[in-house]
């Protein structure tokens, strides 16, 4: 059985601030053993479950946060960017489940850090006129190969906003959000074996999640992808992609075959946005 794990750093238990998630100083180096060893606890409730053959990837800024010579042996890892489908890098039909590890809300909601893809560029990402951030634009383009999202960790605020997108899945809290940058978190070591508890029952009863798609269930592709810039001067740079709709100031309108082809528009436009820093 094959287990696909995206980690990110925001959701970790005792990440709390922008120093931490940000490469070039000694908090981040302590943030991201954090984040290895949750990760960690993935893997080995993975394995508990009954998983055969473990994919993770690094999905995190610049995507090369993960320690690799801290990580299970049982794993592999894929590292760097930019890559094929980001965040979901390597993901194939054939897999199990999907992990999200250390996630976080979308931008503009309570949470941790919370942001969709780019806290620079984007407001909110919209697919067919319902508001996403990484899980739930991820967990489409799953739900899309067929595979379903079976645990989801971060904080309480992640957590409610993933309810009702992955009902069925493991949802493990492991710290309360009190602000953007402030959260009573529990132990690391309590947040690993909450990790470890969910992963092995989540690889237990996998078949019986079914994969997340777009609402409402009856209008699929071509999806209707709509980015709200967090300026004009970027929806200025959004707008001139040949394809594009402005729909106001800051609204960008693009159109998508597939899920995959709107996370490859949500990533072109991250990177575009370099042009305004």
């Amino acid at each position: 059985m094959k287990i696909y794990i995206s980690a990110d750093i925001e959701g970790v238990a005792g990440v709390v601030s922008q120093q931490q998630v940000t490469q070039g100083n000694t908090e981040y180096e302590r943030a991201r053993r954090l984040m290895t060893a949750e990760v960690n606890a993935a893997i080995e409730g993975a394995l508990e479950g009954g998983a055969s053959e473990i994919l993770v990837n690094d999905s995190h800024g610049p995507m090369v946060n993960l320690l690799p010579d801290e990580l299970h042996p049982a794993a592999e890892l894929i590292l760097g960017r930019p890559k094929p489908i980001g965040m979901f890098a390597g993901l194939e039909p054939d897999a199990a489940g999907v992990m999200c590890v250390g996630f976080h809300t979308s931008a503009r909601q309570y949470g941790i850090l919370a942001h969709t893809t780019n806290s620079f560029a984007f407001g909110r990402v919209r697919v067919n006129g319902q508001e996403l951030g990484e899980a739930g634009n991820y967990g489409a383009y799953a739900g899309e190969i067929g595979v379903p999202v079976i645990l989801l960790s971060g904080d309480d605020r992640f957590a409610a906003e993933m309810a009702p997108l992955f009902p069925e899945s493991e949802r493990v809290v492991v710290k309360q959000a009190l602000g953007q940058r402030a959260a009573r978190s529990v132990a690391p070591t309590v947040a690993r074996d909450r990790i470890r508890e969910a992963a092995a029952r989540a690889v237990r009863r996998v078949s019986s999640i079914p994969p997340f798609r777009v609402p409402p269930q009856t209008e699929g592709a071509p999806y209707r992808l709509e980015i709200e810039m967090n300026s004009p001067a970027l929806a200025d740079l959004a707008a001139l992609i040949p394809v594009s709709e402005r729909l106001d100031p800051v609204t960008i309108r693009l159109p998508a075959a597939s899920m995959a082809a709107a996370l490859g528009w949500i990533n072109t436009l991250s990177a575009m946005s370099a042009a305004l820093r």
